[in-house]
């Protein structure tokens, strides 16, 4: 089968990945000695030279939180302050992967990116059957995405130097478990490879 493949880019947002945001305690300090956001860039700009959709899904609440679960002790800290509130700075991706025009930007209200959403659809219309994974944090997001997809029947890549999550410890446990349903690789190696498929086929038709 040939590899159809989509970026998706997971809660790169102003509250979780700059120093400003009300979440920066999450995983800043990994964000940042990682490159994560230099490697998501990386690949955000390797996806659109070769024609590769890409995807953003930031996480966020309803004004008056609606939405918000209050008996998960993950998001409990979100009703303090208005925090991860959707249509406000917090809520928006990093500047440095700001979405271009057309590119679709998904909310979702938990963690995994596929419940209550329409990335499936989205990504059904675009013909894709693999995804690269980039974001935080590699335990939560990253790896219920991973999950969600695998048994929705796509192939997964997560490009781990585009990943963190609170430590390094706890980073490399996450990928210990994503390799049962996922292959862990980096940005050079999953979108090296598409360029270079592409360039073959290029030549082949020539």
């Amino acid at each position: 089968m040939t590899r159809s493949p989509a970026l998706l880019v997971l809660d790169l947002i102003n509250e979780i990945a700059h120093p400003d945001g009300k979440y920066n305690d999450v995983c800043l300090d990994q964000i940042e000695s990682r490159g994560v956001l230099g490697h998501a860039r990386r690949a955000v700009d390797r996806a659109r030279e070769a024609g590769i959709p890409v995807v953003y899904v930031v996480v966020g609440f309803s004004p008056g939180l609606a939405d918000w679960p209050p008996t998960s002790p993950l998001f409990a800290e979100a009703a303090d302050g208005d925090r991860l509130i959707l249509g406000t700075w917090g809520t928006q991706v990093h500047d440095s992967l700001k979405p271009e025009a057309g590119e679709p930007v998904i909310a979702k209200r938990r963690v995994n990116p596929f419940l209550g959403t329409h990335l499936e659809l989205i990504l059904r219309s675009y013909g894709v059957n693999t995804l690269l994974l980039t974001g935080v944090t590699t335990d939560l997001v990253i790896l219920s995405t991973a999950r969600e997809a695998h048994d929705l029947d796509f192939r997964v890549e997560v490009l781990e130097d585009a990943t963190a999550t609170s430590s390094q410890e706890l980073h490399e446990a996450a990928l210990t478990l994503l390799r049962r349903t996922a292959e862990v690789t980096t940005v050079d190696a999953a979108l090296g490879r598409t360029r270079d498929a592409g360039e073959t086929e290029a030549e082949g038709e020539g």
